[in-house]
C-alpha cells in the first residue's frame, strides 16, 4: 500500500510538472527524505498520512450544478447474511428460496434456561428459531487491528468494517484509491451486538457478589466462608467476559461503528449511525440519498448491521406476541409473527451523472425516496395512512407514477397485524393514482421470508434484493406463502403475492419500490428503476427459471443398514446431525447423500 501511494504521490508530480523541491515544500519534508523514498519506492511512518491527505486535497472537485439531479446510482454491494456470505450467494438463496431457519444454538440461547410454552411466562421466550450468521471470521492481523483492540470491541464494529470494505472493492475502489474529502458513512443500527450487554454483565458483579453474600448470610454461612466462595464466585463469572480496556467503551457503542469505518477508510466526509427502529438501514439510504442530491457528499457508503438475538430482545419480543411459534408465513392467512435473523449490507452510492462520467458500472437508480411518520398512536402500532404517505412522497420525486412499477418489496414481518396494515397502505397509495377495479397487477414480495427479520439490517437487505432484481430483470419471489392473505381479495386486490417469480422482459425498464416500518412510527420507501445490461457475475449457475420452481419443503432421506439395530444407530446419529440445520441445508444434505 505504501508503494501505491509513492506511484501516486510521482504521478501526480510529473502530471503537472512539479519539481521535488517543490513537491516537498507544500508536503513539509525535506529534498533527502523524498530521494528515499524514489530509491525505497514507500513511504513509512507519519509522512504516509500527510501525503495522502495532501493527494486528495489535490484531486480536482467536481463542479456541481446549481440545480442537482436527484438520480443516485448504485455501483457496488456487499453483504453478509444467513447462508450468503456475498453477493451471489445471497441472490441464488433469494431465487430459490433457501430459508435459512435454525433451532436456536446453545451458544447463543440456551432454550433449557430461556424456553416456554407460554407467552405469558416471565422473563423466558417461546421461540425456537433463528437466522444465524455462520462462518463469519475478521483478519484483524492482515488489516493491522491490534489484538487487545479487536478483542475488546463488539463484533459488529468489524463485521461492519469488513463488509464496507468489500463493498467499496465492488465498486471498483482499491483503499488508496477511495476520495477521501467527500466520501462519508451512514448505517443504521439499534442495540449495537451481544458483547456489548456481556460487558454490562461484567460490571454488574457488585450486585451479584452482594444478592450472594446475602443469600449466604440467610443460610448461616460464616463470614469466613463467605468470603471465600465470593471470591471463587468472582472468577468464575468473570472468566467468560473480556476484561474492560481504553478501547471497550468505543468498541461496544452503535455510535461509533460508522467512525471506525471512516477513521480505518481515513474517510472525511462524515459517517454515523441512524437508529429508526426496524427502517433503520433503509433510511440511512435515504439519508445518504439526500446527502449527495444536496452535493454534502461525492461518494456514500450506506446500509445497515445488526447481530443482536440476545434474551432481553427475544423475551421482550415474545412478551409483545410478536414472534412466530412455529413457521414463517409472510403475507400468509396463518401470519402468527416473525423469526428474528442477523445481517450486514451495504451499497455505494453515487449522483448518476457523476458515476456516468467516471465510467462506473451501475446496478440500479434510486430515483425517489419519502420518509413519514404515523403520528398519534401507539407507539408499536403500524398505520396504514402513515406508511401511505411515505410511498406518495417518494414518487412524487420520480419522472414516473407508482403504477409504472413491476414490484414493491415489502416491509412484510409476518405478523397478522403488520402484513395487514402494509397492504392496507400501499394499496392506499396506488388507489389515488390507479382505476378502483384493478386485480393482481403489482406483484409484493418480501425478504425476511428468509432470513427472518433482521431489525436494523433488514431494509438494507431489502434494499439490497430489488436492486438485484431490477439488475436481472426479475420478478423476485417470496417464501411460505401458501394461502395469501384475504386482503389481497379486499382492499389489496390491486396486489398479489409474488410465490415463485418470473424472468421479466431484459429490454425494458424494470421498476421496483422497497418500504420499511419500524417502532415509534417511522416509515421509509424508496424508489428504484434498472440502468446497465445485468451483471454477468450475478448469473447463477443454475439456469433462473429452474431456480425459481427448486423450492420444496420436505426432503426424503433413504437408509440402509445390515441389521435393524445397525440401521436404528444410523437413523438416530442422523437426527442429532439434523437437529441445527437449517431448512435450506436438508436439501443440500440430501443431495450429498445421493452422491
Amino acid at each position: 500500500m505504501s508503494g501505491q501511494l509513492f506511484k501516486s504521490l510521482e504521478k501526480f508530480r510529473k502530471q503537472r510538472a512539479l519539481s521535488i523541491l517543490k513537491v516537498c515544500k507544500e508536503i513539509g519534508c525535506n529534498n533527502v527524505t523524498y530521494h528515499r523514498w524514489k530509491k525505497s519506492k514507500q513511504i513509512i511512518g507519519p509522512y504516509k498520512k500527510i501525503v495522502e491527505e495532501f493527494l486528495d486535497k489535490s484531486e480536482p472537485r467536481p463542479q456541481h450544478p446549481a440545480a442537482i439531479p436527484s438520480d443516485i446510482a448504485v455501483i457496488g454491494i456487499a453483504c453478509y447474511y444467513p447462508g450468503a456470505s456475498n453477493v451471489k450467494e445471497l441472490w441464488e438463496n433469494i431465487l430459490a428460496r433457501r430459508v435459512q431457519f435454525r433451532r436456536i444454538l446453545d451458544q447463543r440461547l440456551p432454550l433449557k434456561d430461556y424456553y416456554n410454552e407460554d407467552p405469558k411466562f416471565p422473563d423466558k421466550s417461546y421461540l425456537t428459531k433463528a437466522a444465524f450468521i455462520d462462518g463469519f471470521e475478521f483478519n484483524w492481523s492482515k488489516l493491522r487491528i491490534p489484538k487487545k483492540t479487536f478483542e475488546s470491541t463488539d463484533i459488529v464494529h468489524w463485521l461492519a468494517l469488513d463488509t464496507a470494505l468489500k463493498a467499496f472493492e465492488n465498486a471498483g475502489y482499491h483503499p488508496n484509491k477511495i476520495p477521501l474529502q467527500n466520501t462519508g458513512v451512514i448505517l443504521g443500527n439499534t442495540l449495537t451486538g451481544e458483547q456489548t450487554r456481556s460487558l454490562t454483565l461484567r460490571l454488574r458483579w457488585p450486585y451479584v457478589q452482594k444478592t450472594l453474600n446475602a443469600t449466604l448470610e440467610s443460610f448461616g454461612i460464616a463470614d469466613e466462608e463467605k468470603k471465600r466462595l465470593s471470591e471463587a464466585m468472582e472468577k468464575v463469572y468473570k472468566s467468560a467476559f473480556f476484561p474492560i480496556t481504553e478501547d471497550s467503551l468505543s468498541g461496544g457503542l452503535a455510535n461509533t461503528i460508522a467512525g471506525r469505518i471512516c477513521n480505518y477508510l481515513n474517510l472525511k466526509g462524515g459517517g454515523y449511525v441512524v437508529d429508526g427502529a426496524c427502517s433503520s438501514s433503509l433510511l440511512a439510504i435515504a439519508t445518504a440519498a439526500n446527502a449527495l442530491k444536496n452535493g454534502d457528499l461525492d461518494i456514500a457508503l450506506a446500509g445497515g448491521v445488526d447481530i443482536s438475538l440476545d434474551p432481553f430482545e427475544l423475551v421482550g419480543f415474545s412478551k409483545a406476541g410478536a414472534l412466530a411459534k412455529d413457521k414463517m408465513c409472510v403475507y400468509d392467512r396463518s401470519a402468527s409473527g416473525f423469526i428474528p435473523g442477523e445481517g450486514c449490507g451495504f451499497v455505494i452510492l453515487k449522483r448518476l451523472e457523476d458515476a456516468v462520467r467516471d465510467g462506473n458500472y451501475i446496478y440500479a437508480v434510486v430515483k425517489g425516496w419519502g420518509i413519514s411518520s404515523d403520528g398519534k398512536g401507539g407507539i408499536m402500532e403500524p398505520s396504514a395512512s402513515g406508511q401511505a404517505l411515505a410511498i406518495e412522497r417518494a414518487y412524487k420525486k420520480v419522472p414516473y407514477r407508482i403504477t409504472d412499477i413491476n414490484f414493491i418489496e415489502g416491509h412484510g414481518t409476518g405478523t397478522a397485524k403488520g402484513d395487514r396494515v402494509e397492504l392496507e397502505g400501499i394499496a392506499t397509495a396506488i388507489a389515488k393514482e390507479a382505476p378502483k377495479d384493478l386485480k393482481r397487477i403489482y406483484g409484493i414480495t418480501s425478504f425476511k421470508s428468509i432470513v427472518g427479520h433482521t431489525k436494523a439490517a433488514a431494509g438494507i437487505g431489502g434494499f439490497i434484493k430489488a436492486v438485484l432484481a431490477v439488475n436481472q430483470r426479475i420478478l423476485p419471489p417470496t417464501a411460505n406463502c401458501r394461502q395469501p392473505n384475504e386482503i389481497f381479495e379486499g382492499a389489496g386486490k390491486c396486489l398479489y403475492p409474488v410465490t415463485q417469480g418470473i424472468v421479466l422482459n431484459s429490454e425494458e425498464p424494470v421498476r421496483g419500490g422497497i418500504s420499511s416500518a419500524g417502532f415509534g412510527g417511522i416509515n421509509c420507501h424508496i424508489a428504484i428503476e434498472s440502468k446497465d445490461q445485468p451483471k454477468q457475475e450475478l448469473k447463477p449457475a443454475v439456469d433462473e427459471r429452474a431456480l425459481l420452481v427448486s423450492n420444496q419443503e420436505t426432503e426424503v432421506f433413504v437408509f440402509a443398514s445390515q441389521t435393524v439395530s445397525l440401521l436404528r444407530n444410523l437413523i438416530g446419529k442422523f437426527k442429532d446431525d439434523l437437529r441445527f440445520i437449517s431448512q435450506a441445508e436438508m436439501a443440500d444434505l440430501g443431495a450429498r447423500r445421493t452422491k
